[in-house]
C-alpha cells in the first residue's frame, strides 16, 4: 500500500510544487521507488514543470467528476508518474457539493494504491473542497513556507482545518513538519520568523524540520526547461538543500 505525502499551504508561492516535484524525483531516483505525483492545484504547474501537456490530456478533474477513470489519466515522464490538472479544476468547490465530496480522491485511488510506493500529492493554495479530499487520503502533510510573517499566519490558519479532518475523516493524519523555503538565514526577520514557527510547531504537535531551503534563480527556471532542480542545476543551493531534506524525512516515511 502506499505512503501518501501532501504538500499543503493555503498562502501560495511558498514552494509547494516545487517541493512536490524534488520530494516525487528524489523518491524515484534514490530510492528506485514507484512514485506517483497528483496535482490537485488547478494552475497546473506540477504537469508543466514536469513537461507535459496540462490541456490536451485527461487531468485529475475528469477523474473526480467520474468521467475518466484514475488509471487513464496517468501520464508517465522520464521521472514518475504524473495525473496533471488545468484550469478547469477551479471549478471544483461549485460542482463537488453531493454527499461524500471529501472522500472523492480516496476512492479515486483504490484501484493503484497498492501499485505505488508513494503518492505525493500538490494541492492549491486554499483550504476548499481538494485540499480536504488531499487531508483524507494523506498519510503524512509537509507544510512549506517562507519566512515572512502573512505565510506564518497562513500556517496557523491550516490547524483548524487539520484538526477537522482528523476528527471527520483521518484520525490518523500525521503533520510531519514544516519546511522553510526560500531561506536567507542571514537576515533578521527570517531568523525571527524560525523562532516564531516553531512555536506554531509545537502547539500543532510537529516540528520545524532542521533543514531550510535556501532560495535561487534555478527553482524558477528548471520548470521552463521541463527538468527537476536536481536535473537542471545538481549543484545548486536548492538542490542540495532538497537532497538533504529527503535525507531528514526518510526514517519518518518509511524509505
Amino acid at each position: 500500500m502506499s505512503t501518501n505525502i501532501v504538500l499543503t499551504n493555503q498562502k501560495g508561492g511558498v514552494g509547494k510544487t516545487t517541493t512536490t516535484s524534488a520530494i516525487a524525483c528524489s523518491l524515484v531516483e534514490r530510492r528506485n521507488t514507484k512514485v506517483l505525483a497528483i496535482d490537485l492545484d488547478p494552475q497546473g504547474n506540477l504537469g508543466f514543470s514536469l513537461g507535459l501537456d496540462i490541456e490536451n490530456s485527461s487531468t485529475i478533474y475528469e477523474v473526480l467528476k467520474g468521467e475518466t477513470p484514475l488509471q487513464d489519466a496517468i501520464q508517465p515522464t522520464e521521472y514518475c508518474d504524473v495525473i496533471t490538472s488545468n484550469i478547469l479544476l477551479s471549478r471544483a468547490e461549485l460542482e463537488f457539493t453531493g454527499a461524500g465530496r471529501e472522500s472523492m480522491l480516496k476512492n479515486a485511488l483504490e484501484p493503484v494504491k497498492d501499485l505505488y510506493d508513494y503518492i505525493v500529492i500538490d494541492t492549491p493554495p486554499a483550504l476548499n473542497v481538494l485540499t480536504v479530499n488531499a487531508y483524507t487520503v494523506a498519510d503524512h502533510l509537509i507544510i512549506p513556507m517562507v519566512p515572512e510573517i502573512l505565510s506564518l499566519l497562513a500556517v496557523t490558519q491550516i490547524k483548524e482545518t487539520i484538526d477537522s479532518v482528523k476528527s471527520s475523516f483521518n484520525p490518523d493524519l500525521n503533520v510531519l513538519g514544516i519546511l522553510l523555503t526560500k531561506f536567507n538565514g542571514r537576515t533578521v526577520l527570517a531568523r525571527e520568523v524560525k523562532e516564531m514557527t516553531e512555536n506554531i510547531a509545537r502547539q500543532m504537535g510537529t516540528k520545524v524540520f532542521e533543514t531550510q531551503i535556501r532560495n535561487s534563480v534555478t527553482v524558477a527556471e528548471a520548470p521552463a526547461h521541463g527538468e527537476s532542480v536536481f536535473d537542471y542545476a545538481p549543484k545548486s543551493n536548492p538542490s542540495l538543500d532538497y537532497r538533504k531534506f529527503i535525507e531528514e524525512i526518510a526514517s519518518d516515511i518509511h524509505f
